[in-house]
């Protein structure tokens, strides 16, 4: 639609100013402009912006702190067809572009990025394309827009376009915690509270970003939606802010230390584990808590040293390693402020925190006016009907199948069918896995030449790693457990719901297999379940598992049920 031009010229005063007089619009034109280190240099520095007075607008950052960053060339986008809206819009993709490609520290903010509706937007983006091609091509990416878009640096950045319901959200949680920290002695908890996909995690790394920037401001774009808080009030007050970030799972821990560590201002080792938490003898000003519902309690740990440390952190905390405190406990007392990031039934072990101590933070946070809900699906493109239809047909109810769009849901007969259409889908678009309820013995633990899973003659293994299982090499032809999925995203998933989950003959209700299910610490007699650990508690966390498992394709779910009676059940659901 658009003929462009990109033109180049050295960061410095003289070339500016000759080349203010080349063409009009150098002057008075929308434009989109990117400044650039030297990418022969360790972790160059890379700011994107736009705006109608080029000319004028490279003097300042000349004159202002760019000057400090190393910076050495300037690429002006300049198309004849441009006006603000497309402009704002170039400028977020291609922060987001950049933020995910992971070759250069983005010196953005990220509190001006869009996602606005204007005249011919699907146009425009379409161009947006050949931009980033010929900007490829000058060597400023390293990868495709694809490969971009399917990276944790990508999914997890800081730099995104919020929805509306996360922008009231982070609106609504900084007007509350700038008001609780002008009181030295006030603490306080929040709560956000959201189904899966709804963007839970974002919300805590954007907010990171969003208080660093506002602490190390030096001017803001007037068309921010969180103008207002840059103010000399807001950073003095957050001059001295520590803050961290709790993450449960180990995998999803490690991708975001990644961002982190891209990310200025923010730093890999603000991203910490509740153990390292706990044993940490820093004080902090607020603690925010992914997957809140992961938190443990005093239960029996993975392994013999979690279990010490954390009897002797309820001893170095509370003077006593009384079953009663969780990691929860810790945090609070290791933070004046906390913001939680809930979802009750994402809850997969006895362990976790309770849904008791749950609903009293949720019921707490409400009453305090520090509690904001999320409910825009951001994940699963047949949005939040789809999300709720699996929730209710796990719950044994009969859901009417919502529209899907272009979602693809389909179940298979044949796992061997559905394991190639899902080795299909990764040779199309990429980031599709087979997923499964932890349902068979992990026998290739211990001997790697073993098969865990066999299928209709289909052998498979157990993930074969841990730490960010979805990108390794090999997980194609592997299938992931819970533990390596929850937080993450999928293009398609193969969810395998094995013979853990059933159609009881008698009662025709959905059932859990207790001898099926394999994961040992998911069926202890353990936490808040000690003394009453019940088939219907094991069913509830079975079924959140596969809640999690079924909600992680964004394109698409297929699914192979192993039990026929099961199987026919969801197929009558999906004629619906």
């Amino acid at each position: 639609m658009t003929d462009f031009s990109i033109q180049r010229l050295p960061f410095r005063r003289d070339a500016v100013d000759t080349w203010a007089h080349d063409d009009s619009r150098h002057t008075n034109w929308p434009v989109v402009y990117v400044l650039e280190g030297d990418a022969q240099r360790s972790s160059p520095g890379l700011y994107v912006g736009e705006t109608v007075s080029a000319a004028t607008r490279m003097r300042q950052h000349l004159a202002g702190s760019k000057k400090n960053e190393s910076l050495e060339s300037i690429r002006v986008v300049v198309d004849h067809t441009f006006n603000k809206s497309v402009c704002l819009d170039l400028e977020s993709h291609l922060i987001r572009w950049f933020s995910g490609d992971g070759r250069y520290r983005i010196l953005n903010g990220n509190d001006g990025l869009t996602d606005a509706q204007y005249y011919d937007r699907d146009l425009y983006r379409e161009s947006f394309r050949n931009v980033f091609e010929a900007m490829r091509a000058e060597g400023l990416f390293s990868r495709s827009i694809p490969q971009i878009e399917n990276s944790d640096l990508f999914k997890l950045s800081p730099f995104k376009a919020l929805t509306d319901d996360q922008g009231v959200a982070i609106m609504d949680i900084l007007e509350g915690l700038l008001e609780d920290l002008q009181d030295p002695g006030a603490r306080s908890t929040l709560v956000v509270q959201g189904n899966p996909g709804t963007g839970k995690t974002i919300i805590a790394i954007f907010l990171m970003k969003l208080l660093a920037d506002i602490r190390d401001y030096d001017g803001v774009e007037p068309d921010s939606m969180f103008s207002e808080f840059f103010v000399p009030e807001n950073r003095k007050l957050l001059k001295t802010l520590r803050m961290a970030l709790v993450i449960p799972q180990q995998s999803l821990r490690m991708s975001v230390r990644k961002v982190f560590k891209k990310t200025p201002k923010l730093d890999a080792a603000m991203v910490m584990s509740p153990f390292q938490l706990g044993e940490s003898d820093e004080a902090y000003d607020l603690v925010l808590v992914d997957e809140t519902h992961r938190l443990g309690q005093r239960a029996n740990q993975a392994s013999g040293v979690q279990n010490k440390k954390f009897r002797e952190i309820n001893e170095a905390l509370f003077g006593s390693d009384d079953p009663r405190y969780t990691q929860l406990d810790w945090i609070k007392a290791r933070s004046k402020h906390q913001l939680l990031l809930v979802d009750g039934e994402q809850s997969v072990r006895p362990h976790d925190l309770s849904p008791a101590a749950l609903h009293a933070e949720v019921s707490e946070a409400k009453d305090a006016h520090r509690f904001f809900r999320l409910t825009t699906q951001m994940r699963v493109q047949a949005g939040a009907d789809y999300v709720e239809f699996v929730r209710a047909l796990l719950r044994d109810e009969e859901p009417s199948l919502p529209s899907l769009g272009e979602y693809e849901l389909r179940l298979f007969d044949d796992l061997r069918e559905m394991r190639d259409a899902i080795r299909q889908k990764d040779a199309e678009v990429g980031l599709s896995r087979l997923v499964a309820g932890y349902a068979w013995e992990w026998a290739s633990k211990k001997n790697p030449d073993a098969f865990d899973i066999e299928i209709d003659g289909e052998r498979m293994r157990w993930n074969g790693t841990d730490k960010d299982w979805i990108n390794s090499k090999g997980s194609l032809e592997e299938v992931g457990s819970i533990h390596t999925v929850q937080g993450y995203d999928l293009n398609y998933a193969g969810v395998i719901i094995g013979p853990d989950l059933h159609l009881d003959p008698t009662s025709g209700r959905i059932v859990a297999d207790r001898e099926s299910y394999r994961d040992k610490k998911g069926k202890e007699n353990t936490g808040h379940l000690k003394d009453a650990f019940g088939d219907d508690d094991l069913l509830t966390f079975i079924r959140n598992i596969y809640g999690v498992l079924l909600t992680r394709g964004m394109r698409g779910t297929y699914v192979y049920v192993c039990d026929p009676a099961l199987r026919e059940r969801l197929a009558a659901a999906l004629m619906r």
